[in-house]
C-alpha cells in the first residue's frame, strides 16, 4: 500500500506531539520492538470502518449469544499493550509503548478486552480524540478474541456517538469485518468533522454485554 514516511532519525514522542500528529491525520510507527526509531505515516489511502457497515457474521453472532465471556474496559490496559507489542511481527516499540499509557493516564487511550475462564483472551485498544476513535492494534489468545473485542468496540462507539473508526490500514481481517480504504482527502474531511464533535467512551451501551 503506498503511503508516504518521514523518518524521525532521534524519535522524541510526547503524548502532546501524539495527539497534534493524529489531529493532523498522521501517525508513528516503528520497524520494530526492538528499534529506537520512529516514522511518521501519512497514508495516501486510509483505513476506516464505517460504523453503521459493521459485519458481525452468523459465527461471530452464534459467539457472542453463546457467552462464556467478559468485557472489559482498561481493566488490564498495560497488559494490553505488552501483548500487542510482544508479537513477532510489531510496529510498537518502547517510546510508542510509554506514550500509550501517558495518553491511558490522560483518559485518551483506552482498551476493549474479552475476559474468559482463563484470563485475557483478546483486546484491542485505540486512542480518542472529539468523535474519533484512533484503532492502534489488537491481539487473540483464543479463536475469535479479537473478533468480539472489535464488535463490543463498535457498539460502544456507536453508543457514545462517535462518527469515525480509524484503522490506518485494511487487512485481509478487517476487511471480512467491513473495513474499507478512503482517499487521504477524505479521510482528513471526516477526521475534521470529528474532532469538533464530542463523544463519550465510557458510556455504557444498554443492550451490551456486562462491561466494568
Amino acid at each position: 500500500m503506498a503511503h508516504d514516511m518521514y523518518p524521525q532519525e532521534r524519535p522524541l514522542l510526547t503524548p502532546e506531539l501524539m495527539i497534534r500528529a493524529y489531529g493532523a491525520g498522521i501517525f508513528p510507527m516503528s520497524e520494530g520492538a526492538e528499534d529506537p526509531q520512529v516514522f511518521w505515516v501519512d497514508p495516501k489511502h486510509r483505513g476506516v470502518f464505517p460504523l453503521e457497515r459493521f459485519h458481525i457474521s452468523r459465527s461471530l453472532r452464534r459467539r457472542i449469544n453463546r457467552g462464556g465471556y467478559s468485557v472489559h474496559i482498561n481493566r488490564d490496559f498495560a497488559g494490553v499493550v505488552e501483548c500487542c507489542a510482544g508479537r513477532t511481527q510489531t510496529w510498537i516499540n518502547a517510546e510508542l509503548s510509554a506514550c500509550y499509557m501517558a495518553l491511558r493516564a490522560q483518559g485518551l487511550a483506552h482498551s476493549v478486552e474479552i475476559w474468559d475462564a482463563d484470563g485475557l483472551a483478546g483486546a484491542v485498544f485505540g486512542i480518542t480524540l472529539g468523535a474519533a476513535f484512533f484503532g492502534e492494534s489488537m491481539f487473540s489468545r483464543r479463536s475469535d478474541g479479537s473478533k468480539l473485542a472489535l464488535a463490543h468496540l463498535v457498539h460502544r462507539l456507536r453508543a457514545g456517538g462517535f462518527t469515525l473508526f480509524d484503522t490506518q490500514f485494511v487487512t485481509q481481517h478487517l476487511a471480512s469485518l467491513g473495513a474499507v480504504e478512503i482517499p487521504r482527502a477524505d479521510y482528513r474531511a471526516q477526521l475534521g468533522d470529528a474532532l469538533v464533535l464530542r463523544a463519550d467512551f465510557l458510556a455504557l451501551p444498554q443492550d451490551a454485554p456486562l462491561e466494568r
